[in-house]
């Protein structure tokens, strides 16, 4: 099936299953990974449907992602059980999978591993991961337009930048970090 085909579906699906706002950045997030694609080469139609894919679950009620994972045997740490926006990406991952019939590998662990990061990322999960964060329809943060540039002049410069804000904003406002997120960080660090 053409790229064309596959997004037009999807995006019709999502339209149908996700709130206006969340549905607005979904396709931010894919257009701007498909951008980032162009840029770094990586495959342009796993960015997209990635990226259209990356918050399938998020609209889920946390109870529902949970049943989904006990369900479905996807293991669930203390963490993600205690804050509702980390378990979106396992569902989102499970779903584009078995509802939205995703096979490749890829962009499964792409939508998996969006919120934490993980280390020895593809090329394809730091364009996910960087294209949720700097989106246009995402608020403005602290260093936007330094980070936002970054992404595309420096893949490797941006995510180390994104996952020094996430883990100082993290600890500023005593939120609980995943320990993926740490372990990411923990390792690029070292690169």
């Amino acid at each position: 099936m053409k790229t064309l085909d596959i997004t037009q579906k999807l995006r019709k699906a999502l339209e149908k299953e996700l709130k206006p706002d969340r549905f607005d950045h979904t396709l931010g997030v894919a257009y701007t990974a498909a951008s980032m694609a162009m840029v770094h080469g990586a495959d342009l139609q796993k960015a997209l449907i990635a990226g259209m894919l990356h918050d399938c679950a998020k609209c889920i009620d946390h109870d529902k992602q949970y049943e989904i994972c006990v369900e479905n045997g996807i293991k669930v740490s203390d963490v993600e059980k205690r804050n509702k926006g980390l378990l979106h990406a396992k569902v989102g991952s499970f779903l584009a999978k078995e509802k939205y019939n995703i096979s490749d590998e890829e962009i499964l662990d792409a939508i998996r591993y969006h919120t934490t990061g993980r280390p020895e990322m593809t090329l394809l999960d730091k364009i996910i991961f960087i294209a949720d964060f700097i989106e246009p329809n995402r608020k403005e943060l602290p260093e936007m337009d330094i980070i936002r540039r970054e992404a595309f002049e420096d893949i490797d410069v941006c995510l180390k930048h994104i996952l020094r804000n996430t883990l100082s904003y993290l600890e500023q406002s005593d939120k609980e970090c995943d320990q993926m997120t740490q372990e990411t960080y923990d390792y690029y660090m070292e690169q």
